[in-house]
């Protein structure tokens, strides 16, 4: 009987301390549409760190082509790495480009969650 408690005690305790860890990514997805509302592949997604944002977020480009679904996925994972455990918020200017026309948008991305902003072209 003593041993199934310890057993059971030790299950316990190791599900509570791996239940403390969060393991979701963090991801910013963008959908590019069109101004007729089509959603559009091949468009260059860039986004950039507002340094002068309250609170800061660090200096921080990234770019990525938007995919046959219309959408580009950005994995924050290695920004927030960076910023540190502190810095758990960032907010970031979106820029989007295909063939000449242009859209933009303001995003805030979060450690561990999947944020999804959508960019009209005009």
């Amino acid at each position: 009987m003593k041993t199934v408690l310890t057993a059971c005690s030790f299950l316990l305790l190791i599900s509570l301390f791996s239940a403390c860890k969060n393991n979701d990514a963090s991801v910013v997805k963008i959908f590019v549409r069109s101004a007729s509302n089509q959603l559009l592949d091949g468009a260059q997604v860039v986004i950039v760190g507002d340094v002068n944002s309250n609170p800061p977020t660090m200096a921080y480009v990234d770019t990525v082509f938007t995919n046959s679904s219309g959408f580009a996925l950005f994995n924050m994972d290695s920004f927030f790495s960076q910023a540190g455990e502190s810095n758990s918020t960032g907010y970031f200017d979106v820029i989007v480009k295909k063939n000449g026309a242009q859209g933009f948008e303001y995003t805030r991305a979060r450690a561990h969650i999947t944020t999804v902003e959508t960019v009209y072209l005009n």
